[in-house]
């Protein structure tokens, strides 16, 4: 592990790292390895120990890790967050809202201790179950490359090691590690790769599967370093920036080969949105198209941007317009309950697909961002998706057991949307009453409850998907 961790320049001596330390096996490791490093190399280590107030024994990781700190005169910051509610406010899975709740208290222990990196504890199996995760849902390059040694301030000295041989290490040194319950479940799509396709692999199919991957993980992140790079120096010649708007030389453009087209496209979009999370390669396809041909021609995108053509230039830039294209389609209630159901097209690689299932099929409402149940029976009139209008209202639970309606716009303030976005969120209705402000809350009135026969599903799908955070708990 050190000469891996030296390879990558991950620490210099002197440096105080920050180390997330869960209690799991992976993360003991790595702070008993780090401490073995600190007697080669002078180091300053503090760890932060994230409790998400998820699971009852929780406490009890906190005090194992307290207690390994103590007996090391090691300084130990305890964060205790509500990562269940910070996910309903946010609208985001429990997963991903843990992911951030920990990056969060990581970095801002970092910044008030001073401290120079913060360490956490991927290994080469959680690399491997990244790269697949992201191999099956069609993403690019940079996707491909799995969880990245170093990103920033943030290292990961363990993806060298198989989850095999930190075990191994920590038994040999009889050192305990806690167990997370949540990683025994194949509740989430991660730890089904990592329960069962991976294993499949390992015995039937290629032994050391996982390394074979780790290899395959460097020699792509070394091509993805050298494409940005290329990319940057490209964007040196052909774009010009002015006040937060890039515009994009036609000819010079095109003379560029069509990978660095598109990474190019990529980096000027996520300069304007910083997460880049959203910008997907349908839309990189859009903006592409406006460089062939002549005349004016737009691309909406999403995070509020959109990219112009004019004369010579392709202009990308923050959207000047208030709103989208018109959109309403209205479905008719029986054509709902057809057996083929309905899909309705947003645009910018995205629809609503609309289902009606019986309600005795399933037990539990899904917990997802984008697809949500309905009971159609509550339903009386056509179902509308199109934008807000003058006169919109969803019903809220009022908090004393009985259901209120509220404003849209009411709605969208409280909820911190913000006004540009207002416009161009599609919306599930019937009639002014909102079932959906998708990606976002529906209306009580319309849950399900134990008399509902009948559901209305409605999912909304995406394009092709760009990288996949990293949510393993660290």
């Amino acid at each position: 592990m050190f000469s891996y961790l030296e390879r990558h320049q991950m620490i210099r001596p002197h440096d105080h790292v920050v180390l997330g330390v869960s209690g799991g096996a992976d993360s003991v490791c790595l702070l008993f390895l780090l401490l073995e490093y600190a007697g080669k190399v002078p180091l300053e280590l503090s760890v932060v120990h994230v409790d998400h107030g998820i699971r009852p024994d929780a406490a009890q990781d906190a005090a194992y890790v307290e207690k390994l700190c103590g007996e090391r005169n090691l300084p130990f910051y305890l964060v205790r967050a509500d990562v269940k509610g910070y996910a309903e406010r946010e609208k985001c899975s429990v997963e991903d809202a843990g992911r951030r709740i920990r990056y969060e208290a990581f970095c801002r222990t970092a910044e008030e201790t001073g401290a120079d990196r913060i360490a956490v504890a991927h290994n080469c199996n959680d690399r491997a179950e990244t790269m697949l995760f992201h191999l099956f849902r069609g993403s690019g390059l940079k996707g491909l490359c799995g969880i990245r040694p170093v990103r920033q301030e943030i290292i990961r000295p363990l993806l060298c090691l198989e989850r095999e041989e930190i075990e191994a290490y920590l038994t040999e040194r009889r050192i305990a590690w806690r167990t997370d319950s949540t990683n025994r479940t194949d509740a989430y799509a991660r730890n089904r790769i990592r329960h069962h396709i991976l294993p499949y692999v390992e015995q039937e199919l290629v032994q050391g599967c996982v390394a074979h991957m780790a290899r395959t993980a460097e020699l792509l992140a070394e091509t993805e370093e050298y494409m940005e790079q290329q990319a940057r120096k490209a964007g040196e010649d052909c774009v010009a920036e002015t006040e937060g708007r890039f515009e994009i030389s036609v000819e010079r453009f095109q003379a560029l080969p069509s990978v660095i087209q598109k990474r190019l496209l990529h980096l000027l979009a996520e300069k304007l949105s910083p997460t880049g999370k959203d910008i997907l390669a349908v839309h990189i396809e859009a903006v592409l198209s406006l460089f062939e041909g002549t005349g004016s021609r737009r691309v909406d995108l999403p995070m509020g941007m959109e990219a112009v053509r004019s004369y010579t230039r392709v202009i990308l830039r923050k959207s000047s317009r208030c709103g989208q294209s018109p959109l309403e389609y209205s479905i008719p209630r029986e054509r709902l309950a057809g057996e083929e159901g309905c899909r309705v097209t947003l645009g910018e690689g995205e629809m609503l697909e609309f289902t009606l299932i019986s309600g005795e099929q399933y037990e539990e409402v899904p917990r997802n961002r984008y697809t949500k149940w309905f009971d159609y029976d509550k339903i009386k009139e056509s179902v509308c998706v199109r934008y807000r209008k003058t006169g919109d209202y969803i019903s809220i639970a009022d908090g004393q057991g009985k259901i209120a309606h509220k404003s849209l716009k009411k709605h969208m303030i409280e909820e911190k949307i913000p006004r540009e976005r207002r416009e161009n969120i599609p919306l599930v209705t019937e009639g002014s009453h909102v079932l959906w402000v998708t990606g976002g809350r529906i209306s009580e009135y319309y849950k399900m409850d134990g008399n509902t026969k009948r559901i209305l599903q409605v999912q909304l799908k995406k394009g092709c998907t760009g990288s996949e955070t990293e949510d393993k708990n660290e």
